[in-house]
């Protein structure tokens, strides 16, 4: 029994993500720009770290207006990325802040979010790291579909030729 709990003590440490100390980021977004084709705007973060310690298996969460999404880990280290989506009418247009948690403040984040709020000092929570994502708003087409714009176009075409039709006859 005392082996197995030695053997688990031992993955946990081994398998926990390292902190990281000085954090510098490389930011991108995309943002969905075309409401045609598209049901709900999408937002996708993707950022390139590096810690000035060399940790290299840093876990991180995500956190945008109170919601909380999985930050998955690329191939290439020190490569994550983060997206959700959410409906046209929901994406406004402007700017959006992702807050980044490591495993410890990211625990605090939680601790922070179920504490009464009649108790003070439950705990406080800072991001580890922040990026702005900038949303143009998506384009949801033409006022009028082109279809229409070509039959009043032909209409218009076919009444001008009618006209000229019978002032040249009269």
């Amino acid at each position: 029994m005392m082996r197995i709990i030695a053997f688990a003590a031992l993955c946990v440490a081994l398998c926990a993500a390292e902190s990281c100390t000085d954090p510098v980021i490389t930011p991108s977004s995309y943002t969905t720009t075309d409401a045609v084709i598209a049901s709900e705007s999408v937002f996708i973060v993707e950022l390139s770290l590096a810690c000035a310690n060399g940790a290299q298996s840093v876990a991180l969460y995500a956190d945008v207006n109170g919601k909380q999404f999985p930050v998955t880990r690329g191939q290439d280290v020190g490569k994550y990325q983060v997206s959700w989506s959410v409906p046209h009418k929901q994406a406004s247009s402007g700017t959006y802040q992702v807050k980044f948690f490591d495993e410890e403040s990211y625990s605090a984040l939680r601790k922070v979010r179920v504490c009464p709020k009649e108790q003070r000092g439950c705990g406080r929570h800072q991001a580890a790291l922040s990026v702005n994502v900038d949303h143009r708003g998506a384009w949801s087409g033409p006022w009028v579909s082109t279809e229409v714009l070509a039959a009043a176009i032909g209409i218009l075409v076919y009444y001008l030729a009618f006209s000229a039709k019978s002032t040249i006859q009269a």
